[in-house]
């Protein structure tokens, strides 16, 4: 079966920030998210999920080990587990991008202070 925004699993996350699961299983997750101008995910980390994420649209911020790293469109970063790590929209537009966790990241984080 197909899978697109439109039939995905959809979920408000944040501070009005959507996902939609692409797919959802125990070994993977792909998540397609956007989040509006100026909002932020809660820095953590991940126990045992790796991940990737990769920006469609609008630019990021990603925080790594406090370390501010610039995305644009078409580019993408890796986070192993155990570093902390932030996206943030720092821009007036919104942003969409791809999750990739593996395995998944449900129940694996843990918000840093």
């Amino acid at each position: 079966m197909k899978i697109s925004k439109l039939n995905a699993e959809h979920y408000i996350w944040g501070d009005q920030c959507d996902g939609w699961h692409l797919v959802k299983n125990s070994n993977l997750s792909i998540i397609h998210e956007r989040m509006p101008a100026n909002t932020r995910e809660v820095k953590h980390y991940h126990q045992h999920s790796h991940q990737y994420f990769f920006i469609l649209s609008g630019i990021a911020t990603m925080e790594i080990n406090n370390k501010e790293i610039i995305l644009n469109p078409q580019e993408g970063i890796e986070v192993t587990p155990l570093v902390p790590h932030q996206l943030l929209n720092k821009s007036n537009d919104e942003i969409e991008f791809l999750v990739i966790s593996q395995p998944t990241s449900k129940d694996d984080r843990v918000v840093v202070d």
